[in-house]
């Protein structure tokens, strides 16, 4: 399967997780702790199913690696150049608490380097996709339509931030200096997202995330045209790392 058609099949397994996930938060459900003391639900476990099953059926021969086969111990240890990194449920802690604010990610990686990705918000029925040098794009109730970072505007930045870490020290030292019009707290990669379509210019992170927390996103964003890059040096993210974490990172719309 060609870049295109591997991103189409990100997209539909991405729509048809959130659809599951919706059937699930309709119906009720039970929140359990995993052995990191992180929730995790039946929606998490059903959405995941469904994604690694289409995406081994359709391209067997690409390693799958998600976030509930490893908690499992049944992902693969050493997937080579190319894989995927799948999120079923990014923003679970939101999920569990009513909020709206979760996401499914689907990214590919070659080479360390997110090449293509999906981000599905189930609550709103947005889906996100991109591929690098080919753009991004934008599918909800109004229809589908590229999608591209902007300039910060006049008014100055609008900054995303983490639901979970609202009131860290660290936005405020980081921010010093900049003029910003707003920050809006919210949880998953449904960040990346408003930047990418550029209704948000800047999402720092400083806490700890894991790879596929943002392989999907981070595919998106950079073929919106953003960027990002490590806190420390600036250098670009890079996947495929030992026990899968990520170090701090800086996500931002256009440079002027």
């Amino acid at each position: 399967m060609d870049h295109d058609a591997l991103l189409a099949l990100a997209v539909r397994l991405a729509a048809e997780a959130a659809a599951a996930i919706n059937a699930v938060r309709a119906a009720g459900f039970a929140v359990e702790r995993k052995t990191d003391r992180s929730p995790v639900t039946e929606a998490d476990r059903i959405a995941e199913a469904l994604i690694v099953e289409g995406l081994r059926a359709a391209a067997p021969a690409i390693p799958v690696i998600a976030e509930e086969e490893i908690e499992a111990g049944t992902a693969p240890t050493d997937p080579g150049h190319r894989f995927w990194l799948v999120d079923p449920l990014d923003g679970t802690r939101e999920f569990a608490a009513g909020r709206d604010n979760f996401t499914v990610n689907i990214g590919l990686v070659e080479d360390g380097r997110p090449v293509l990705g999906a981000v599905a918000i189930p609550a709103t029925g947005e889906v996100f996709w991109g591929r690098l040098g080919a753009g991004a794009w934008k599918r909800d109730a109004t229809g589908e339509r590229p999608i591209s970072a902007r300039a910060v505007p006049p008014e100055g930045l609008t900054v995303m931030g983490s639901h979970h870490y609202r009131d860290d020290p660290r936005m405020d030292r980081f921010l010093a200096g900049r003029q910003v019009a707003r920050i809006v707290n919210i949880g998953s990669a449904e960040k990346f997202c408003r930047v990418a379509e550029g209704s948000a210019d800047l999402y720092p992170r400083f806490g700890r995330t894991m790879e596929w927390d943002t392989a999907a996103p981070h595919a998106v964003l950079e073929a919106a045209g953003g960027t990002l890059r490590l806190l420390e040096g600036g250098n670009p993210l890079r996947y495929g790392k030992p026990g899968w974490a990520n170090p701090g990172f800086v996500c931002e719309g256009l440079r002027p």
